[in-house]
C-alpha cells in the first residue's frame, strides 16, 4: 500500500503531506518512563490546581504520548488525529497502559472539520501542540480549536514562529522532502547531520555534556531528538505566525493569555489561553 511518504514528484503542492504517523510509529519504540514523566511535567505547567475531574481534548494526538500523560494525571481524555497511523499509535499506547478504559476515547478526524469538532463536546483543556500549522489551513484550524473549550477552560497551542525569509526557505526544504524518495534522502542527508552538529556545538558552548543529549535521546517534552528533526525537515503542510498574531487572534475570540514561551529562532511559540 502506498503511504504518504511514498508519494512521487508528480504530486502537486496542494497534495503534499508528510507521513507524521509513520514518524511517530518509529518514535514509540523509544518511549520509556522517563519520557512519560517529562510529558506529564509539561502538562502540569498549566494543569488546573483545583481537585476535580479534568476533561482533556488532544487535537492531533500524534504518538499519543500527551494523551497518555493526561490520562495518567487523571483526566478524561479524547484524542483524535487526521493521520491513520497516528491514530494507530495512540490506540497502541492505550492498549498497553489503559486497555479497555472507557475514560479514554480515540478517533480519526480533522481539525478542519468544524462539524466534527463541535460534535466532540466541551472540554476543560484543549491541547494542540505543534499540529495546526500542518493542516494546510492554519487559521481555520486555530478557529476550530477554540470551539470545544468550555467556559473558563484552557486552550494550549504551539505554532511555528514566523522567521520571515527563513520560514519561506524552510517551506521549500519541506516540499522537496515530501516530493519523493530522492528528495527525502537528499534533505535527510544534508540536514540531519547539520542539526546534530549544531546541537553538539551548542552543548559545548554552554558547557554541557554533548553526549548526554544523544545518549538520552529525548528533549524536555519527552520527545525524541531524531524524531523531532525528521518532523521538522519533512513537516508539510507548513505555515507560521508571529506571537502577536496568535495572541490577537484568540483575544478577539474571548480568550485571555495566561502563559507564553516564545522563541526567536526555529521551533514553536507556545501559548496557554483561558476562555473568559
Amino acid at each position: 500500500m502506498e503511504t504518504q511518504e511514498d508519494k512521487t514528484s508528480s504530486v502537486s503542492d496542494s497534495e503534499l503531506r508528510f507521513g507524521f504517523g509513520r514518524n511517530w510509529q518509529r518514535f514509540l519504540s523509544t518511549l520509556n518512563e522517563t519520557r512519560l514523566q517529562n510529558a506529564q511535567e509539561t502538562l502540569q505547567e498549566f494543569w488546573p490546581e483545583e481537585v476535580k475531574t479534568i476533561s482533556f481534548l488532544d487535537i492531533g494526538s500524534g504518538s499519543g504520548t500527551f494523551s497518555l500523560a493526561a490520562r495518567r494525571l487523571g483526566a478524561k481524555v479524547t484524542s483524535f488525529d487526521y493521520d491513520e497511523f497516528s491514530v494507530a499509535c495512540t490506540r497502541k499506547l492505550k492498549a498497553i497502559y489503559f486497555a479497555e478504559d472507557s475514560e479514554w476515547r480515540i478517533e480519526q478526524g480533522s481539525a478542519l472539520d468544524e462539524n466534527y469538532v463541535r460534535s466532540l463536546g466541551q472540554f476543560d483543556i484543549v491541547y494542540s501542540w505543534g499540529v495546526l500549522h500542518h493542516t494546510g489551513a492554519m487559521w481555520q484550524a486555530l478557529d476550530n480549536a477554540a470551539i470545544p473549550v468550555a467556559s473558563g477552560g484552557t486552550l494550549v497551542v504551539a505554532i511555528y514562529n514566523d522567521q520571515g525569509w527563513k520560514s519561506r526557505l524552510w517551506k521549500i526544504v519541506k516540499q522537496v522532502y515530501c516530493r519523493g524518495l530522492a528528495g527525502r534522502w537528499l534533505i535527510t542527508a544534508i540536514f540531519v547531520p547539520l542539526f546534530l552538529i549544531g546541537f553538539f556545538m551548542i552543548d559545548v558552548l554552554k558547557l554541557r555534556n554533548p553526549l548526554a543529549r544523544y545518549r538520552s535521546r529525548h528533549d524536555a517534552r519527552g520527545m525524541s531528538v531524531l524524531t523531532d528533526i525528521i518532523d521538522w525537515i519533512g513537516g508539510y503542510p507548513f505555515e507560521v505566525a508571529t506571537a502577536d498574531q496568535i495572541i490577537g487572534f484568540y483575544q478577539q475570540r474571548g480568550f485571555k493569555l495566561k502563559q507564553k514561551k516564545l522563541t526567536n529562532g526555529l521551533g514553536c511559540n507556545e501559548f496557554v489561553f483561558q476562555k473568559d
